[in-house]
């Protein structure tokens, strides 16, 4: 059963390669970026309360995204795993998880942090020509991506199951390198 975290900065290729490995492995890709813009879309309280969030570029805070985590692995489709897209983000988000994942008799599978450089990121993520991918606001990521996501990666080092995998190769690539990190994994 694979329960599995991609870790990244924006713009390193996670939704894809969980959308990916959704298909493969037949799990629940949770993204808590496409629970916000599905929110927000539909104007409901919670799309309401991360707009501004995201159109500044700055994190949402931390119990909110937790709140919805929580709510989201308790329905009874991630029964065979999951592949967590964009959580956690900061060092209490992940203890929050950890807590949360005991809670529910859980634990996750493997770590899997894609590797990218800040250039190929900005281009990345200003390709994406989404409405909130501006030079200013894709800046605004990444120094909170460098100060408040970044720590994370320290917090799941003291385990064995973090992976590093280059993410700046070709999406079928990262796919194949992320395939070989999760062969295996219950």
């Amino acid at each position: 059963m694979a329960r599995l975290i991609l870790f990244g900065p924006p713009g390193a290729g996670k939704g894809t390669q969980a959308a990916a490995l959704s298909r493969q492995l037949k799990v629940p890709h949770i993204s808590t970026g496409d629970i916000f813009r599905s929110a927000i879309a539909a104007r409901s309280d919670l799309g309401l309360k991360v707009q501004n969030y995201l159109d500044e570029g700055k994190l949402v805070p931390d119990v909110v995204v937790i709140d919805m985590v929580r709510d989201r692995l308790s329905q009874p489709d991630i029964a065979e795993g999951w592949i967590l897209d964009g959580f956690p983000r900061t060092v209490p988000q992940a203890q929050a998880l950890d807590q949360l994942l005991s809670e529910i008799n859980q634990d996750y599978s493997r770590v899997l942090n894609l590797q990218v450089s800040e250039a190929l990121l900005i281009e990345r993520l200003l390709g994406r020509q989404r409405k909130d991918d501006t030079e200013d606001v894709i800046q605004e990521r990444l120094r909170v991506y460098r100060n408040d996501t970044a720590p994370v990666l320290a917090f799941y080092e003291q385990g064995t199951r973090l992976v590093n995998i280059d993410g700046a190769a070709d999406v079928e690539i990262v796919t194949s390198r992320i395939q070989s990190a999760v062969s295996g994994v219950e």
